[in-house]
């Protein structure tokens, strides 16, 4: 499976941002599609999934009550939306792909759960 990001980009504080992760797959269902975000000098950070066969999601404490996961599955995209953004929000952004495992899919925080990832995607908050 491929993925690629859209939509990211230079926001002001306090502003909002949708991006987007489209997957080359024929069966969308089997995966679970992870968001995570890396900042110069850190480490990668999980901070959203998104089960695609029944919508089960999970958001990271550090961000949560400001994103959102949401799926258009006839399109095989996920989007995550984050809102009053922070200048401390500002990294590459890379959505990740989990497959169905032993008849199972769930979501992780954890990079190495995923096996596929896009390119990454920049989004800068600041004025």
């Amino acid at each position: 499976v491929q993925l690629v990001e859209s939509g990211g980009g230079l926001v002001q504080p306090g502003g909002s941002l949708r991006l987007s992760c489209t997957a080359s797959a024929s069966h969308f269902e089997d995966y679970a599609i992870g968001w995570f975000r890396q900042a110069p000098g850190k480490e990668r950070e999980g901070i959203s999934c998104l089960r695609i066969e029944d919508g089960d999601t999970y958001i990271a404490d550090s961000v949560k009550g400001r994103l959102t996961t949401s799926s258009d599955n006839a399109k095989n995209t996920v989007f995550l939306e984050m809102t009053s953004l922070r200048p401390e929000d500002t990294a590459t952004y890379y959505c990740a792909a989990a497959p169905r495992l032993d008849g199972h899919v769930s979501c992780s925080a954890w990079d190495y759960d995923y096996f596929a990832w896009g390119q990454g995607i920049q989004v800068t908050v600041s004025p």
